[in-house]
């Protein structure tokens, strides 16, 4: 019998655990098909999302899909990411967090949510990503 993936949870705690701590929680994306989000901040096939609750509108952390509303460029966008696709979530202040294996689509993976509520009038937009680290790599555990 497979267990049920830890990954969902992981992602989590770790956003909870930057939350707590003042830290603002990065999401790491590899991009297919099933990923919405904005195509004109994809770089390399992935994209980094700010998904602290001052970035996001509505966030919901589930265990197959992780969907929010979020500004880019000052327009309110609706993005849902399998939590398949996620690749790492961590602190954008320090690097520290958790990386994970890519995962493939799962056949059995349910449909995100067809409708999400506009976003309030004070949702604040999300850091634009990051650029490519210049300084070490941050610590990051890989996780199955």
């Amino acid at each position: 019998m497979d267990l049920p993936s830890t990954k969902p949870y992981m992602i989590r705690a770790i956003h909870e655990w930057c939350t707590d701590n003042g830290f603002t929680p990065y999401l790491a994306v590899n991009v297919d098909e099933r990923t919405v989000v904005p195509r004109e901040y994809v770089r390399d096939g992935q994209i980094v999302l700010n998904i602290g609750y001052d970035a996001t509108n509505r966030l919901v952390m589930g265990k197959d899909w992780i969907e929010f509303q979020a500004r880019f460029g000052g327009v309110a966008r609706e993005l849902s990411v399998p939590v398949g696709a996620v690749t790492a979530i961590y602190a954008r202040e320090n690097g520290a967090g958790m990386a994970f294996e890519p995962e493939l689509p799962s056949l059995s993976a349910s449909e995100p949510a067809s409708e999400i509520p506009a976003p309030a009038a004070d949702t604040q937009p999300p850091e634009p990503p990051p650029a490519a680290p210049t300084t070490p790599r941050p610590r990051l555990q890989r996780v199955k």
